[in-house]
């Protein structure tokens, strides 16, 4: 059941992690704190669609 899914920085809006969730235990979109070496930060990513 697990689906791989791409976090988005929300700042400069780039793809950067990739990671499996599934999606019947979580249902709705993940956010994570990670860096983001483009903004040279730590920045909430949001999930997309891989």
């Amino acid at each position: 059941m697990l689906e791989t899914v791409l976090l988005v920085c929300s700042e400069c809006k780039r793809k950067n992690y990739a990671t499996a969730k599934n999606k019947k235990k979580n249902p709705d979109k993940l956010e994570m704190n990670k860096y983001c070496k483009w903004c040279k930060k730590h920045i909430v990513h949001k999930e997309t669609k891989a």
